[in-house]
């Protein structure tokens, strides 16, 4: 039984970037690369013209989003506040990912086993294909994340990383926006 997905294309694809948030942030595993990665991965998305949504989880309590990664969001986009652990069960959400018309959503963000997690298992509910991009979350230890990706995966979310997801919505290497894209992974 063939059991191959189909591939993502960016006419049904979007990145949501879930609470990278400063004091948060900065308790997560590994920091400096999960940083470095969404910086790659919202450029890259950018760059392939995708809907990107970004959530911040009770900012008042836990800061805004870190400054390297609000920078390459703002001006262009304002985050969605959430206050469930889940983003799927905001309103605002739900209406901006739908006003996206995308049914995979690459999944980014803090922390895998818990708002990546349930985001993830919400959406996946409600017929969208998530896809958890491994290097591009995180938690505060390195089990937490692992056992996070497991459970998104349990939930039929798909495993990628940033330069696979990239390279996979590119398609091809024969055009001045592979070139841009080349540049932003090395």
């Amino acid at each position: 039984m063939n059991q191959a997905t189909p591939f993502i294309t960016t006419d049904d694809t979007g990145l949501l970037i879930i609470d990278v948030q400063g004091r948060l942030a900065h308790l997560m595993n590994d920091t400096h690369h999960l940083h470095q990665q969404l910086s790659t991965l919202i450029q890259g998305a950018k760059l392939l013209e995708l809907p990107i949504i970004w959530v911040e989880q009770l900012p008042e309590k836990l800061g805004e989003t870190s400054p390297d990664i609000k920078q390459l969001l703002a001006p262009d986009l304002s985050p969605i506040e959430k206050h469930t652990f889940s983003g799927w069960h905001n309103d605002e959400l739900q209406k901006a990912i739908k006003a996206a018309n995308c049914k995979n959503w690459l999944l980014a963000g803090i922390e895998s086993h818990i708002c990546v997690y349930q985001t993830c298992k919400a959406m996946q509910l409600d017929d969208y294909q998530t896809h958890v991009v491994s290097d591009a979350v995180s938690s505060r230890t390195k089990e937490n994340k692992e056992y996070g990706i497991q459970m998104m995966l349990r939930q039929g979310a798909l495993r990628t990383n940033v330069e696979s997801a990239l390279f996979e919505l590119q398609q091809c290497a024969n055009n001045e926006r592979f070139k841009s894209l080349v540049k932003l992974i090395k």
